[in-house]
């Protein structure tokens, strides 16, 4: 990380931190756009936010750490979910959710190197009638085999390349 990154980084923090007044009943709403805003809730925003709000550091982290839509990871430009709800999971969900780590060389809650992918499992995202399912980002996919997740993912690809392989074996 370069200084200029850091620096740029520590405003954007306090800029949306001193959004809200000093009362620590918005703590979550500070972490929420936080979220939104940088795609993670960063360590050094709750260490900031601890003295804002004149709250613990480990109560803020449980907070952060509570809630599934927060994260202190920093995530990829596209998140991949692999729904490993009971229907996707009898549909063969697991298996396009190894055809994922193959493609993208990575695990369930793991980056890429390059930032491009993050892959999540997720419970269910409500569509099990279009079992096994797959999202990038907001797009839904139903019915995904391996032989479909290249075109899938090969659409968020990065203009320079990107780092998925080119295939997926069963």
């Amino acid at each position: 990380m370069t200084e200029v990154f850091a620096e740029n980084l520590e405003d954007q923090i306090d800029k949306i931190i001193h959004q809200y007044d000093a009362d620590s009943r918005y703590s979550l709403a500070v972490m929420q756009d936080l979220q939104e805003t940088l795609g993670y809730v960063p360590r050094e925003a709750i260490d900031k936010m601890a003295g804002y709000f004149n709250r613990s550091r480990g109560e803020l982290f449980a907070l952060t750490t509570f809630y599934k839509a927060l994260t202190i990871k920093p995530k990829g430009r596209h998140v991949v979910k692999i729904c490993a709800g009971t229907t996707c999971h009898i549909r063969g969900g697991e298996n396009i959710g190894a055809g994922i780590t193959r493609h993208l060389g990575i695990e369930p809650g793991d980056t890429t190197e390059d930032g491009e992918f993050s892959f999540e499992k997720v419970h269910c995202v409500g569509a099990c009638a279009l079992a096994p399912v797959v999202m990038v980002d907001e797009d839904l996919y139903g019915h995904v085999t391996l032989d479909k997740l290249p075109e899938i993912l090969g659409k968020y690809k990065d203009a320079d390349g990107g780092s998925i392989d080119a295939e997926v074996r069963p």
